[in-house]
C-alpha cells in the first residue's frame, strides 16, 4: 500500500483505485470479487459512499490488508473535510467540569444562555471572579466537613446562595443576651413538628438570619454558619438533605453554638452532621463542643442516661413516646439520640422520625423544594 498521499486529502477511494491499477483489475472484477454491485465500488472509488466495517473486511480480504486499515481511511479522510467549531465545545466543557452548571441554571442561580462569553460572565458574576479561570472563594475560605480543605466549588455554590437569601432576611441586631434568651424560647418548640413554624420569628428577634437553600447534588452538607454586615449579624443556612425532625434540630442547635461563641466570622463554616453516622471523635475541639451542646439541648444527657438504665435498654414506642412527653421533646429526638448512642438499630422506630421539610420552609427564607427566595 503507497501512503505517499496523505489520507485528509484523498479519500479511501483513491488507494481502491492504486490497489486495482496495481493488479490489473477492473472496478467490474473488483465488485464481483466482493460480490456487491458494480455500483458500489464505481461510487466508493468517486468518495460519494462510505466505506462501511463489512465493505472494510471485503476489501482486506480481496487486498490482503486490514480491515481496520480502510475503516482508518474512511474515519481520517471524514474528519478531514468536517468543519466543527471545536474551542466552543472547549469552553463549554471547562466550565461543567469547574462548576454545577446544569444544576445552577435549573435553580435560576444563573441565566442560560447559548453565548458562551455571556454565560461565563454570568458564572463570573455568580462566584465574583474575574474569569472562569479564577478560583473562587467565599470572602476567606470557607472550612468544610474535615476542617483542612476549603469547600468544593459545589459547596461554594451553595454558600453564596445562602448568602444571597439571606441579606433578604429582615432581623433585629444580634447580641449574645438576645441569642441566649431566644435558645431558650426554642427549647419549647421542640414537642411537635407544627412548633417548628416559630423558629424563623425567633432567631430574627436576636439577629440571627436564618435561610434553607436546597442541597446540590454532590454537595454532602447539612448547615452552615456565616457572618455578614461585616462580622455583625450571623447566618445560619440548612440544606434539609436529610427530611428528618431530630437531624433539623441537631444540626440548628449545633450551628446556634458556633454563633454563641462567635465562630464563622472570618472563614464560614460548612458542616455534615449526618447523626445516622454518629459524630466523629477526631473533630475539632470546637465541632465536638457544638456536637454535645446540641445533643445536650435536644436530649439532656443526664435525663437520657437515667432514663435508659432505668428501662433495661428494651426500648418499646409507648416507652419512647411516655419518656419523650416527660422532658417535653418530640419522640423523635429521643430516637435520634437512642440510634445515635448506637442503643437501638437505625431500622427500629423510624415511623417516630417524622418529616420536616413542608413545615419548615412554609415560614422561612427558602430557595429550593420547588420555592425561590425571590433573589
Amino acid at each position: 500500500m503507497n501512503d505517499r498521499v496523505p489520507a485528509e486529502v484523498f479519500s479511501p477511494g483513491e488507494f481502491v483505485r492504486e490497489e486495482l491499477l496495481s493488479r490489473g483489475w477492473t472496478q467490474v472484477e473488483l465488485s464481483e470479487i466482493l460480490d456487491r454491485p458494480p455500483r458500489v465500488v464505481s461510487e466508493i472509488i468517486a468518495a460519494k459512499r462510505a466505506i462501511t466495517p463489512e465493505t472494510a473486511k471485503g476489501l482486506a480480504a480481496a487486498f490482503g490488508t486490514s480491515a481496520e486499515l480502510w475503516m482508518n481511511l474512511e474515519s481520517i479522510y471524514r474528519l478531514s473535510k468536517t468543519t466543527f467549531e471545536t474551542a466552543k465545545v472547549k469552553r463549554r466543557a471547562q466550565l461543567y467540569s469547574k462548576f454545577p452548571v446544569k444544576e445552577m441554571i435549573r435553580r435560576g442561580w444563573v441565566e442560560e444562555s447559548k453565548d458562551m462569553d455571556q454565560l461565563e460572565r454570568s458564572f463570573c458574576r455568580y462566584f465574583s471572579i474575574s474569569s472562569v479561570d479564577e478560583v473562587p472563594s467565599f470572602g476567606h475560605a470557607a472550612k468544610k466537613h474535615g476542617y483542612s480543605d476549603p469547600p468544593q466549588i459545589v459547596q461554594l455554590a451553595w454558600l453564596i446562595r445562602a448568602e444571597q437569601a439571606a441579606k433578604k432576611v429582615q432581623v433585629q441586631p444580634f447580641s449574645l443576651r438576645a441569642l441566649k434568651r431566644a435558645m431558650k424560647e426554642l427549647r419549647g418548640c421542640l414537642k411537635s413538628v407544627e412548633e417548628v413554624r416559630r423558629v424563623p420569628e425567633i432567631l430574627a428577634r436576636a439577629g440571627i438570619r436564618l435561610v434553607i437553600v436546597e442541597f446540590l447534588p454532590g454537595a454532602k452538607l447539612d448547615g452552615a454558619c456565616f457572618w455578614i454586615r461585616d462580622g455583625r449579624s450571623p447566618v445560619i443556612a440548612l440544606s434539609l438533605r436529610l427530611d428528618r425532625l431530630d437531624n433539623f434540630w441537631h444540626t440548628l442547635f449545633h450551628e446556634l453554638d458556633h454563633v454563641l461563641h462567635g465562630e464563622g466570622k472570618q472563614t464560614p463554616i460548612v458542616d455534615v452532621l449526618d447523626i445516622e453516622r454518629g459524630m466523629k471523635a477526631d473533630l475539632p475541639a470546637e465541632e465536638r463542643r457544638a456536637n454535645e451542646s446540641a445533643a445536650e439541648f435536644c436530649v439532656p444527657e443526664r435525663e437520657i442516661d437515667g432514663w435508659i438504665a432505668r428501662t433495661g435498654r428494651v426500648f418499646s414506642r409507648k416507652e419512647i413516646i411516655a419518656f419523650a412527653k416527660t422532658i417535653d421533646v418530640h419522640p423523635a429526638l429521643v430516637v435520634g439520640q437512642l440510634q445515635h448512642r448506637g442503643v437501638i438499630p437505625y431500622s427500629f422506630h423510624r415511623d417516630l422520625l417524622e418529616k420536616i421539610r413542608s413545615v419548615v420552609i412554609e415560614s422561612t427564607m427558602t430557595d429550593g423544594f420547588g420555592t425561590t427566595a425571590g433573589i
